[in-house]
């Protein structure tokens, strides 16, 4: 069974070295500042929590995709937030003496732990290098608790080993999003049809209504024989167990661009070979606002259209329905939320908001994930 750090006595915390694991993986701009704080503002309630009670906290994570990229930009943003201090490395010298002057309640940020190999590796001399600088394990991260990378499977053979407080409210709020009240309606997007198979057909059995959008879509219409276009399409297609299932749902017209750039609406099955389908349209809102009305639990991931590209009315049309519903809901994915938060509707009105995306849908599939395990 997992443990939340919260369940240590706070005086059992002042002085010692916490080493937390924080899912601070934030996009940046062209000029290389952060440009969305979301997951900072999830993570900062653990951080917090540390520093009132007097520990010692120093904050690991990653960033992008390039081993070279660095905190730095985070450390900016977190100082908007309390006092922190950036050492650009991960060992030696600067890392040991940073820690050896910390006082109570401090809080320290190391290098991005993709700068070694080892993390990626999930290399336990690793782990154990990182677990050697503090006295716990506080594991934080819900973002990367689907890899298995030496800071999220390998520090608990180590340390004594807690949850932060946001990846226990993911836990628990998408363990109620396994087993929803009835009557319930999902919502799921993105795209690759044969990586979430597995997903589509578990949703299907717990969920009243699985409405199926985005790049999904149009698999769903290649399936039935329509016309698709130029429209993103994955290598699987569904088969007829999901389209003819009771609770599965697709939209009934489209959002097509035309060559010229132009965007017009139609029926789902009147796309022409040189038309892009970029988002749902207005009679499939119509269609599924009756069923956001009535539930009771509602499951929302994936974008209904290509909203980078500026298609985003008919996510803001769904985010409004669901913001006026009082239904248990839980809402993820990094592109839902940008989506989301593109659109102006209040976060607060939209239930719980998941700073996971592959981890998010893996933990909706199987209940647990790597460094959850490893934490138990």
């Amino acid at each position: 069974m997992m443990h939340c750090i919260d369940e240590v006595p706070e005086g059992n915390l002042k002085g010692k070295r916490v080493l937390v694991r924080s899912g601070l993986d934030l996009p940046l701009n062209t000029a290389g500042n952060v440009s969305d704080i979301f997951r900072l503002t999830q993570a900062c309630e653990t951080i917090k929590y540390l520093s009132s009670a007097g520990a010692r906290s120093i904050v690991i994570s990653k960033i992008g995709r390039d081993p070279k990229d660095t905190n730095a930009p985070v450390a900016a943003a977190m100082k908007k937030f309390f006092p922190v201090f950036f050492v650009p490395a991960l060992s030696g010298h600067a890392v040991e003496s940073a820690i050896g002057a910390m006082r109570d309640g401090d809080i320290i940020l190391l290098e991005n732990l993709q700068q070694d190999p080892r993390e990626v590796a999930g290399d336990d001399s690793f782990a154990k290098e990182l677990a050697a600088l503090a006295d716990i394990y506080v594991n934080d991260a819900f973002t990367s608790a689907h890899r298995r990378s030496a800071s999220m499977t390998g520090i608990p053979k180590f340390l004594p080993s807690y949850a932060g407080l946001l990846l226990r409210d993911e836990v628990n709020q998408l363990d109620a999003a396994r087993k929803p009240a009835s009557p319930s309606f999902a919502i799921l997007g993105g795209a690759k049809f044969e990586t979430k198979a597995p997903l589509v057909k578990s949703l299907l059995t717990a969920y009243d209504h699985l409405f199926i959008v985005g790049a999904l879509a149009n698999d769903v219409f290649k399936a039935k024989g329509y016309e698709v276009g130029i429209s993103l399409i994955s290598n699987e297609l569904p088969d007829e167990d999901v389209l003819a299932h009771s609770h599965f749902l697709a939209p009934v017209d489209v959002t097509v661009e035309r060559p010229d750039g132009q965007a017009r609406t139609k029926k789902a099955n009147e796309v022409l070979p040189d038309e892009n389908i970029v988002d749902i349209g207005p009679d499939s809102i119509q269609m599924i606002a009756p069923l956001i009305a009535q539930a009771k639990s509602i499951l929302w991931s994936g974008p209904t259209g290509i909203y980078e590209r500026g298609y985003i009315s008919y996510t803001h049309a769904t985010a409004d329905l669901i913001s006026k519903s009082d239904a248990k809901k839980v809402i993820g994915g990094g592109d839902t939320i940008a989506a989301i938060q593109e659109t102006g509707v209040p976060e607060e009105q939209l239930g719980f908001l998941s700073t996971g995306g592959g981890a998010m849908l893996e933990y909706l599939l199987k209940g647990t994930l790597p460094a959850i395990q490893a934490l138990s």
